[in-house]
């Protein structure tokens, strides 16, 4: 599946890449899955706003949980200069 949107610079926060360290996964198969549309664990009401925001060019935030349970969320800004990796607690 193409990607629908540029990622711009691809950054993480250290509570995220400690986290994915910890449940020794890579961010990659997250990022795919952000780029594709799969917002993963958001709500039915924020799939909808991420799909508006394709469109109208706003700010993308997918949620993941990662196979431990620890959860990270992805969120690209609406320039699409930046994709960020995060903890929900560092928002």
């Amino acid at each position: 599946m193409p990607p629908k949107f540029p990622l711009g610079q691809l950054v993480a926060t250290p509570g995220a890449l400690a986290a994915l360290k910890e449940a020794e996964v890579s961010f990659w198969p997250y990022i795919r899955r952000h780029q594709e549309g799969d917002w993963g664990n958001v709500t039915r009401e924020d799939a909808a706003e991420n799909e508006l925001s394709l469109r109208e060019g706003f700010r993308l935030l997918s949620a993941y949980s990662l196979p431990d349970g620890c959860k990270i969320w992805i969120i690209t800004e609406a320039d699409r200069s930046a994709t960020t990796i995060l903890l929900p607690e560092e928002y």
